[in-house]
């Protein structure tokens, strides 16, 4: 009669080495402290559980995220997954959880990725897997809406360039992707293709900007890439007015590695320190949590922060309220969610932020690296057309070269 209650298991999959370990670079300070909230175990149906979190590292491949979630789901007997950090991660994980009918909750990829990255039928949705994160179509419309706010403007050609992996691919869909996007915006967009992941000459690419005379420049790239196309475009003479990669400048560690050259360019900000939203499992505000990861880790802020605590909290909530600790429940309790989340409200009930079942969006601004304060580069907001709710820090400038 005396026994302690069965411990409930979170499985939970990130890039903490490889080419996108910047995701996963905070995933032990989020952990250490939502395991601080957990200390007494959670009540699910009347009863007090212990509960384990296990951590694994994707390794920044898609083929080992398939493989730990593999053993997490058939060795470690989970009852919940949480994974996050671009399709490479989502993608295998869900698909692995999808296949074993484990419930399972993912963030930090584009929606259309993950839901017609994988064949998803907008009638049917999937039956254990559920995302939240925006879109391949907001974030072009952002990008559009923030560059042709620019002052005095540009020419409006946009050189675009994409890897051919599960991100660039997922961007370049003819219907699904981000040029058909730039394009109803009135821009004109000059297509470069796809370019192998792990790329180190962009002269090729760097040439086509400049014959077209492209004042903007867009592409999707990880971050050590990123560094050597920028070199290389300083070493061959193309100064565009804009430069947006989004993915490859979302961190602070990506501006530092550029130098000054990193100051000007401009990002997508999917969560930041002025977003106005809370935790509803440890009521801190977004300012609140960054201060706390500031002092604790003597390190800036940056954006996976948010969305890694939110994923483990939106788990939790939905833990709670399951009416019984099996996968159908838990699954039930994930699609019956309605949370005010660290990263802003999250549902899948069916509503405006639902484009697709098994689906959340949630807000996207704009973002600028500028000369900072207390870091050397900080994020500004510039840009918030789509979300007014997110205040701005100043407005958006064109690069300025020495």
């Amino acid at each position: 009669a005396g026994a302690a209650a069965r411990a409930i298991k979170i499985g939970m999959i990130s890039p903490s080495t490889g080419p996108i370990a910047a995701f996963g670079e905070a995933d032990q300070w989020v952990l250490g402290e939502i395991k601080k909230v957990l200390a007494k175990g959670i009540t699910v149906a009347g009863e007090t559980h212990p509960v384990e979190i296990l951590y694994r590292d994707s390794q920044s491949n898609p083929n080992r995220a398939s493989e730990v979630a593999a053993q997490l789901i058939n060795r470690d007997k989970i009852d919940l997954m949480v994974a996050s950090s671009t399709g490479d991660t989502v993608i295998p994980v869900a698909d692995q959880c999808e296949l074993a009918g484990t419930p399972c909750i993912t963030a930090d990829d584009p929606w259309e990725d993950f839901f017609f990255g994988r064949k998803g039928n907008p009638q049917k949705g999937f039956d254990w897997t559920y995302h939240f994160f925006w879109g391949f179509g907001m974030v072009a419309d952002l990008f559009a809406d923030m560059w042709l706010s620019l002052n005095p403007p540009s020419n409006k050609k946009v050189g675009l360039m994409l890897t051919n992996d599960q991100d660039g691919i997922a961007a370049s869909n003819p219907e699904h992707g981000i040029a058909s996007h730039f394009k109803k915006k009135g821009l004109t967009v000059v297509d470069l293709g796809l370019y192998p992941p792990l790329s180190d000459d962009f002269s090729s690419q760097i040439r086509q900007l400049k014959e077209n005379n492209c004042e903007i420049a867009c592409g999707i790239f990880n971050p050590p890439q990123f560094a050597t196309f920028w070199t290389q475009c300083a070493q061959q003479g193309y100064r565009p007015k804009i430069m947006t990669p989004p993915k490859a400048l979302l961190f602070p560690t990506a501006v530092e590695a550029l130098g000054d050259r990193g100051a000007g360019t401009s990002t997508e900000v999917w969560w930041s320190h002025h977003h106005p939203f809370k935790s509803g499992l440890t009521g801190q505000t977004a300012l609140q949590f960054c201060d706390a990861y500031e002092a604790a880790t003597k390190k800036q802020w940056t954006q996976p922060i948010g969305f890694k605590h939110a994923n483990l909290e939106i788990a939790i909530d939905s833990l709670k309220r399951a009416k019984k600790l099996d996968a159908a429940s838990i699954r039930d309790a994930i699609k019956a969610t309605d949370y005010q989340s660290l990263v802003g409200p999250i549902t899948w009930k069916g509503g405006p932020t639902n484009p697709v079942p098994n689906v959340c969006i949630t807000p996207l601004v704009g973002g600028q690296w500028k000369k900072g304060k207390k870091f050397k580069y900080d994020l500004n907001i510039v840009f918030n057309g789509s979300a007014p709710n997110i205040p701005l820090d100043s407005p958006f400038e064109a690069i300025k070269y020495s």
